[in-house]
């Protein structure tokens, strides 16, 4: 058997390269894990119910993905305070 070379990947130039990166960045998240992160490092925060309608999922399903994927498995700190109108609101310190 004869061996392959490998296929060299073409890189681009050190300033494509910082446009690529950059417009990388600036994009939204592309799960409903990262929405979810993203919802909760706003400095205003949220509370179950702007998540469970932004990602159209049950109240229950927020909390198990907040305890479970961000806390446990992430190691995030998830913080809440009752506002003045009762409800909840979660942010990540």
């Amino acid at each position: 058997m004869t061996k392959r070379k490998s296929a060299t990947i073409k890189t681009a130039d050190a300033a494509t390269a910082g446009t690529v990166r950059n417009e990388q960045q600036n994009r939204k998240p592309k799960t409903k894990l990262a929405k979810l992160e993203a919802m909760l490092r706003r400095p205003s925060g949220a509370t179950i119910e702007q998540i469970s309608k932004s990602l159209a999922w049950q109240t229950h399903s927020v909390r198990g993905a907040m305890s479970g994927a961000l806390k446990k498995k992430q190691g995030l700190t998830i913080t809440n305070e009752k506002t003045d109108d009762g409800r909840r609101l979660y942010r990540i310190a």
